[in-house]
């Protein structure tokens, strides 16, 4: 009896472990489930503590369940971020020697969010940075990161970063047919959804394009934009013949700026632009980062501060202009929207500035800091929201790939 309890005991505190990590990461649906499971086991191994053991073999059955709980959580965290990418990838079925149909096919390439939750994009976010060296969120940590991915999604119920990157396709593609081009094809690819840009390259290079454009559609050059050029250039598509060019991020983008102060105009209302302050609102990544990617933040900066200089020059006062940072850099938007308040702003706009297309940055995160400021209830704050499918956002992707197309076009 003496082992047999110890054996229980311990046994029960790997399985909390384990169970907890599955609490953390399973589908919504499944929540309710292993948290049952974790609450009974908890129980049960409290109460078996209680009644099996006292005074110092109770303080040795406590430390060794904690640390079996931890080996418990640690291994089923392994588990948990070795899981594969279960994204398909088609196979080549054009011949090399298969010179094509002389069409262009235009990759629209976009970072991608699933509608529902799902964690594999940050499940090989983690694992491209481990082999990196880049610090990032703890191991033992990342089950809990990937817990609050999911309150999110459970907070606005699904993700429209999908749904509305088709629609900018499907834009996209009818300003060439207005323009009488029926011949270029266009294809959607995701670095987090479905399809990957490497499926989306295999379906032109079957479907028989002589040309592909890489459509970044993308804020800036940062490791999401590496990582899908490096799987697409993994297929050798030079080796079919066939012309690949990329257009490069947005960030230079006069008419992505333009946007900004379009859209700022149309939604302030009856207010002196004086009277209104104006955030744009950044991603962010963490300072270790933008060693191996400075890009990422000089580019959102540059691009945020040309933004403001038009806002400026539109009759928008300087001092109720400003930058933010949704993550990793300082200033949060909640102190941003106080000083505006305070200089006598009437009230605010605010944009997920580097956020293509709706999403879960766009929809919950960015709006909750901005309302974390401490400011009158009935002090407005409008929430601008993602680059989405307007119609100079469209024009700037589409100038992009227009110049890029002279790098692909035949003589």
């Amino acid at each position: 009896m003496k082992y047999l309890s110890w054996a229980a005991v311990l046994a029960i505190a790997i399985a909390l472990g384990i169970i907890t990590v599955l609490y953390l990461t399973v589908y919504p649906l499944q929540m309710s489930i292993y948290l049952f499971l974790a609450a009974l086991l908890l129980f049960v191994l409290v109460s078996l503590l209680l009644i099996w053991f006292r005074r110092t073999r109770l303080v040795v059955a406590i430390v060794l369940c904690l640390v079996l709980f931890i080996a418990g959580y640690s291994i089923m965290t392994s588990v948990v971020l070795s899981r594969d990418d279960p994204r398909a990838i088609p196979e080549i079925t054009r011949a090399k020697s298969d010179p094509g149909l002389g069409h262009t096919a235009i990759l629209y390439f976009t970072h991608g969010e699933p509608e529902t939750y799902d964690p594999i994009g940050w499940i090989n976010q983690f694992r491209e940075f481990d082999e990196q060296k880049i610090s990032f969120i703890p191991f033992l940590a990342r089950p809990l990161f990937i817990f609050q991915l999911r309150q999110h999604y459970l907070q606005v119920g699904k993700s429209e970063h999908r749904q509305m990157h088709l629609r900018m396709l499907r834009s996209l593609a009818e300003q060439y047919r207005m323009e009488g081009n029926n011949d270029t094809r266009f294809y959607i690819s995701f670095l987090d959804d479905e399809p990957r840009p490497d499926a989306a390259a295999i379906q032109a290079l079957n479907d028989g394009a002589s040309n592909i454009i890489l459509s970044e559609v993308f804020l800036t050059d940062s490791n999401h934009t590496a990582e899908g050029k490096e799987l697409i250039e993994e297929l050798n598509i030079e080796e079919y013949g066939v012309n690949l060019v990329d257009t490069g991020p947005l960030w230079d983008s006069s008419t992505l700026k333009s946007m900004f102060v379009e859209r700022a105009n149309a939604n302030i209302g009856t207010t002196d632009k004086s009277k209104v302050g104006v955030l744009l609102v950044g991603h962010g990544q963490p300072d270790e980062w933008d060693v191996e990617w400075a890009t990422e933040t000089e580019q959102e900066t540059l691009f945020r501060e040309q933004i403001l200089d038009l806002l400026a020059a539109d009759g928008y006062s300087g001092e109720l202009l400003s930058q933010a940072w949704m993550e990793f850099k300082e200033p949060k938007p909640a102190e941003k929207v106080e000083q505006f308040y305070r200089l006598g702003a009437e009230k605010v706009l605010f944009f997920s500035a580097a956020i293509s297309a709706d999403s879960i940055h766009s929809q919950y995160d960015v709006p909750a800091l901005v309302h974390e400021a401490a400011v009158p209830e009935d002090f407005i704050m409008t929430n601008l929201g993602a680059w989405n499918d307007d119609a100079l956002v469209i024009l700037a992707i589409k100038e992009k790939i227009d110049r890029a197309a002279q790098g692909v076009t035949p003589d």
